[in-house]
C-alpha cells in the first residue's frame, strides 16, 4: 500500500469555501481504482495549510489511472481555483507498522 500526502495551501480567507467544496471529494476518490482511503487534515498554525492523505493499492493506481481519469478533472476544477500554489505531493511506503 502506498500514502500519497499532498500539501495543499488556500488562498487566505478561502479556508471556509475550500472546506465546504472538498467535503465533495471522498465520492470521487471511492470511484477511484485502488483507492483505500483519503481524508483533509488543516494545520493548527497555518490555518490555510492542508493535508491530503490518500492511501493506494499501487503507486500507478494514483500516478497513472487516477490522473488520467474523469475523477480527477473534476476534483481540479472542485478545489483547483482555491489553491495559492501547486500542491506539492509525495508518495510513502509503510517501513515500520506501530500500535
Amino acid at each position: 500500500m502506498i500514502t500519497e500526502v499532498a500539501q495543499i495551501e488556500i488562498k487566505p480567507g478561502l479556508e471556509a469555501e475550500f472546506e465546504a467544496a472538498i467535503v465533495k471529494a471522498p465520492a470521487l476518490f471511492e470511484r477511484s481504482k485502488g483507492c483505500r482511503s483519503m481524508e483533509v487534515r488543516r494545520s493548527i498554525e497555518k490555518r490555510n495549510c492542508y493535508r491530503l492523505f490518500i492511501s493506494w493499492d499501487t503507486i500507478e493506481d494514483h500516478t497513472v489511472h487516477f490522473r488520467n481519469s474523469t475523477e480527477s478533472q473534476e476534483l481540479r476544477t472542485l478545489i483547483g481555483h482555491f489553491f495559492a500554489s501547486p500542491p506539492e505531493v509525495e508518495h510513502f511506503e509503510q517501513v515500520v507498522q506501530g500500535f
